[in-house]
């Protein structure tokens, strides 16, 4: 008996089941994919780092080490299990050439090293996350540059050293658990052992991965305190485990968890719809509910019968989902294979995404049974003496038709009904505020991500170009040479020397830390701050977020950092965004001993007749080896992934919003015409054409759109805003402002919207014409 009503009631609304089936359906293959995505994400991670041995602690250092000293301290350090130094030789971009590329890496950020394959851990993989072992003359490259410039095997990658050109072959692509992502500005090329030794002799310029792997990694804080606190080299930054987790997961990270947040919100609206169609058909049997009350059918029987339906909906779009997520994922997770690999499949990879299916079902189920309630408040004699609900007010008389001059009579009668049946046209409006919020941010934060103020949440100025010298036996003099030229260039309109050191401070705990701090004027291309100011004085110092929130400093607090030697109390002035060095760096104005520097920076403008691309060219010839780039250059190297995944979720995020808007117009749409039969029917019969009346629907659901079009572009500008800057506070930017394209956001995502909505709706509309008004007027 229960399947024959159901089989029946499937057959008579397919329409509307079908539309609830498939917000259901989408809602479960978005969930099943972020979820699965996470799960991905740390089964691969833990799998390329436990096949690669990533070390724990990594010092690395430019200049002369005492091998010896560093092994013996190794030994006798009771939470060393595993110690190793790795030189890498570095070359200038401007000697390499890849693959058919004519042009050497001239404007690029990347440090190159070319290293052999270590012994003991920290191993180089190929893309099965299998060692590579090579034969002389090949060459394995970092996966950055295949997917950069879009290299084979069998391309030649050649150094040029004066007239000498050594070329290699390609014969694997590596994976660096230590320096996959592009935000990473070191890249490691592998040779074999022989090639490197006749490297070794061309290439005079080397620096030095001190490695560490641990008996205990919980103890991962007392041994960086141990290394920082003992004489062994340090003229470098200083990575650990956690370090390289965070960042080889947080591009793929943060894609999974907006992929699970859009899911979130089109549960919401898939449990509105079921609501909305519970309703409304409550409504429409209101009569025989009274009769079956009447004679006795127990209300909990009732109640199975509708919930059966839902029940059927909802287990097969999300079981559904499932499977088509299974399917579907590889979309999301392929740059994830490309630069982790994927882990072997087990069970957690596969019920991760059936449990969040799973839990979709429950909760749509969960809330048609609160909804079902409503059967309590059924009253049998009510039910048979009025015939329907009551629920939807007529409401008052609002713009009566016979004072009506001069509004056309179809809008009229729109906006009558838009007014009398308000409380009905609300989902519609939520909905559309969702697909107006889900379309819009990642259109914001895309636009916002390419544009060059975003190098703010670097830590950096904006500025025309920026010049970087790094570690090098003569790097002092030549950072001197360089600002001598840069003075006597007429085409130089402003330009700042800023030099980065690793102090000592006095940490949260009272031990003592490393922190880069880079000092030098900052009020020439200053930063936007979140509090506070930048340092103007010698005795104050402004914080990155994540080194405020470790350090547990605010704005006036006093700060104690070691420099040359002693001990300095400091005012922190203000509080910046820092995405890069892990978010953990500092500036100051104070002088200091600039022998000791890390490295060099130097941020310039030029005169607005002067040509940006020639006079780059001309710095890095005169400038060489330091690397010169200009701010979008910089970008793009730097976020480049990021870039593109955010890119590939935009245009799902607009293909889903569109097809949430369709599908929502439809459901909406079809109850409604149903609904209003009787009416449609006198109209027809006083003289309205079908398209009268169907451009009255037409005129309800664009005016709804307008105002949540209007209503969703604030909260996306605000709620949008504030979560973007949740997600990337991870990285040291807590609050991003979004760089909004006018075209883009207030003109072409409503266009969209308006389109779908409009051509829906006439479509959704057509079935008035099907019915004969003799029989409507009759019924």
């Amino acid at each position: 008996m229960l399947l024959k009503i159901l089989r029946r009631d499937l057959q008579r609304k397919k329409s509307i089941t079908g539309v609830l089936f498939l917000f259901v359906f989408l809602a479960a293959i978005l969930i099943a994919c972020g979820t699965g995505m996470i799960s991905k994400l740390f089964l691969s991670m833990d799998y390329l780092f436990m096949k690669a041995e990533t070390p724990h602690f990594v010092q690395m250092h430019a200049g002369e080490i005492n091998k010896q000293e560093i092994e013996e301290w190794a030994m006798n350090h009771p939470l060393v299990s595993k110690q190793q130094t790795v030189e890498m030789l570095n070359i200038d971009g401007t000697k390499l050439l890849l693959g058919n590329k004519q042009e050497p890496e001239i404007n690029s950020v990347m440090d190159i090293s070319f290293v052999k394959q270590n012994d003991t851990f920290d191993y180089l993989l190929d893309l099965e996350n299998e060692l590579i072992h090579l034969s002389s003359g090949e060459i394995a490259v970092p996966i950055y540059y295949m997917v950069r410039d879009h290299l084979q095997i069998g391309d030649e990658v050649s150094i040029i050293n004066g007239t000498e050109r050594i070329t290699f072959t390609i014969s694997h692509f590596l994976r660096d658990s230590l320096m996959n992502p592009s935000m990473v500005h070191s890249k490691r090329f592998l040779v074999s052992d022989e090639d490197y030794q006749l490297l070794n002799t061309h290439i005079k310029e080397s620096e030095y991965l001190i490695e560490f792997l641990l008996t205990d990694i919980k103890q991962l804080n007392n041994f960086s305190q141990s290394y920082q606190e003992s004489p062994l080299p340090s003229g470098g930054p200083t990575l650990d485990y956690q370090t390289f987790k965070i960042l080889n997961g947080l591009t793929e990270g943060i894609l999974a968890v907006t992929i699970i947040f859009i899911s979130l919100l089109l549960i919401v609206i898939a449990v509105l719809c079921l609501r909305l169609t519970i309703l409304a058909t409550l409504e429409e049997d209101y009569r025989e509910i009274g009769v079956m009350k009447a004679i006795g059918i127990n209300q909990a029987y009732m109640k199975k019968i509708y919930l059966s339906k839902y029940v059927v909906i909802a287990a097969a779009a999300s079981m559904f989902g499932y499977l088509v997520s299974l399917w579907f994922s590889p979309l999301f997770t392929q740059n994830m294979a490309t630069y982790l690999g994927l882990a072997p499949r087990n069970i957690v990879d596969y019920g991760t995404p059936f449990v969040a299916a799973l839990l979709i079902y429950i909760f749509c189920i969960a809330c048609c049974r609160m909804t079902l309630r409503k059967f309590s408040h059924i009253s049998a004699v009510e039910a048979l003496r009025a015939g329907k609900t009551g629920s939807i007010s007529k409401g008052q008389s609002i713009l009566p038709i016979y004072k009506n001059r001069f509004v056309p009579i179809n809008l009229l009668l729109a906006i009558k009904d838009l007014c009398n049946r308000g409380r009905i046209y609300l989902l519609l409006f939520v909905v559309y505020i969702i697909c107006t919020f889900i379309m819009i941010v990642p259109v914001n934060f895309l636009n916002t991500i390419h544009s060059s103020s975003f190098i703010t949440y670097m830590g950096i100025g904006q500025s025309d170009l920026r010049i970087d010298l790094q570690q090098s036996e003569d790097m002092s003099a030549r950072f001197g040479e360089i600002l001598t030229y840069i003075e006597k260039d007429a085409d130089v309109e402003k330009f700042t020397p800023l030099v980065v050191k690793r102090l000592k401070v006095v940490g949260s705990d009272g031990r003592l830390e490393n922190m880069n701090v880079e000092t030098g004027d900052m009020s020439l291309f200053p930063l936007e701050y979140l509090k506070g100011n930048l340092p103007k004085k010698e005795n104050e110092i402004a914080l990155s977020y994540l080194n405020s929130e470790e350090l547990k400093k605010d704005v006036g607090d006093i700060l104690q950092l070691e420099v040359d030697g002693k001990m300095k109390d400091l005012i922190v002035s203000g509080i910046y965004q820092d995405i890069t060095n892990g978010g953990r760096t500092a500036k100051a104005i104070f002088p200091t001993n600039h022998e000791q520097a890390l490295w060099y920076v130097i941020s310039l403008n030029l005169m607005n007749d002067v040509d940006v691309p020639d006079k780059m060219q001309e710095y890095l010839k005169v400038f060489h080896p330091a690397k010169v780039t200009d701010i979008k250059g910089y970008l793009a190297e730097t976020l480049g992934d990021t870039i593109e995944q955010l890119r590939l979720l935009t245009i799902i995020a607009i293909v889903i919003t569109l097809g949430i808007s369709i599908l929502i117009s439809t459901l909406f749409v079809k109850m409604i015409v149903v609904k209003d039969s009787s009416q449609n029917a006198i109209l027809r019969s006083i003289g309205f054409s079908l398209r009268d009346i169907q451009g009255q629907y037409v005129i309800r659901l664009l005016a709804v759109l307008f105002a949540a079009i209007i209503s969703g572009t604030i909260l996306a500008n605000t709620v949008g805003q504030n979560f973007v800057s949740a997600l990337w506070s991870m990285m040291g930017a807590a609050r991003i402002e979004f760089v909004i394209n006018p075209v883009h956001a207030y003109l072409l995502c409503p266009f969209l919207l308006l389109v779908a909505v409009t051509v829906t709706t006439f479509i959704s509309t057509n079935s008035i014409a099907n019915n004969k008004i003799s029989e409507m007027n009759a019924d």
